[in-house]
């Protein structure tokens, strides 16, 4: 994990890149609007969700920014660069690894598991997880897709050992299995899509071994605010409602948003868009003692694979400090 040094380095190259996001959340120019910076994966789904429902017009400002996982995300909030973060369970697991955390998970979002996925690429012989003896395969670190494959290896009887992994960012994994120098990429989201598209096929996935469970970040800073975890509550509030717009008969206008966004048909967006909610409905909940439970078999596993130097406790970085707002927000 980063030492002090590194932490102030990159909190000063983030800041940097994200200048155009603005300041620290908080008041604006002297005044009295609340500026939440928040991240993205993938591309910036939730921004869209938001417009497309119109439940962007938020009493407070909010400026997102991209990145290409989750654990991107927790890097830029621990160095102030992001006030909160949106992952899946494993990225909070090694941004806490230090002990030393200066963020919290502070809800859940329910979402699919889909198009998490192993794939070998077009023209391979693989075609199982038990052919991936002696193979290299990428993987993107400190993700979904690190603790799926770990799995997927164990249950068919391999060990991490029995590979030669390569931890690679989705892009440049992409064009290493596309040129030849990976024999099979565990990945997710558009990577997966992309993966797809050029020939790559699905040799095991992670719908049957991730929780569902996404979760929702936030800086000790933002938290310390009044203002703003009630402006954190209705954001994700909104996120909640904007998901049932689309249930509610809206699913072939928002794929075409999404297969725009994710350059692929709108038959296939809207294909994904209702086998996801139909696998398992998105919503935003509060904490809870299950949810925790579920993050720390997450990090159980990774002590087990020795990605983890000593054990971690993950309640030690969850707080209910928004779950009254939440809930009031969620219900109004």
């Amino acid at each position: 994990m980063r030492r002090a040094g590194g932490a102030l380095a990159l909190a000063g190259l983030l800041i940097g890149v994200l200048s155009a996001c603005g300041g620290p959340a908080g008041a604006e120019d002297g005044g009295d609007t609340v500026t939440l910076r928040v991240g993205a994966t993938g591309w910036q789904r939730e921004e869209a969700l938001l417009k497309f429902a119109h439940l962007d017009d938020t009493p407070y400002q909010v400026r997102w920014s991209l990145f290409q996982g989750g654990d991107k995300q927790l890097e830029a909030v621990r160095a102030g660069a992001l006030d909160a973060a949106s992952s899946s369970e494993i990225p909070p697991v090694f941004a806490a690894a230090d002990g030393k955390p200066n963020f919290k998970v502070v809800a859940v979002q329910r979402g699919n598991t889909l198009n998490q996925e192993v794939v070998a690429p077009k023209g391979s012989d693989v075609t199982s997880i038990a052919q991936l003896k002696g193979k290299k395969v990428g993987y993107v670190k400190n993700t979904t897709a690190h603790y799926f494959l770990y799995e997927l290896l164990k249950r068919a009887g391999l060990g991490w050992d029995d590979i030669t992994a390569a931890p690679l960012e989705p892009d440049k994994a992409l064009a290493a299995l596309n040129g030849g120098s990976i024999d099979a990429f565990a990945g997710y989201g558009n990577a997966i899509i992309a993966a797809r598209q050029q020939g790559a096929r699905p040799i095991g996935d992670g719908a049957d071994i991730l929780s569902g469970n996404f979760l929702w970040s936030a800086s000790d800073d933002t938290l310390g605010s009044a203002a703003e975890r009630d402006a954190l509550a209705d954001l994700l509030a909104r996120i909640d409602k904007a998901y049932a717009y689309v249930r509610d008969g809206h699913e072939k206008e928002f794929a075409k948003v999404v297969a725009a966004a994710t350059h692929q048909p709108v038959e296939d967006a809207l294909e994904e868009l209702a086998e996801g909610e139909a696998q398992r409905r998105t919503e935003v909940q509060v904490v809870t003692a299950k949810a925790t439970a579920s993050e720390q078999e997450v990090a159980d596993a990774f002590e087990e694979l020795g990605a983890l130097k000593q054990p971690l406790k993950v309640s030690t970085f969850w707080t209910d400090r928004l779950t009254s707002p939440l809930r009031k927000a969620l219900s109004s």
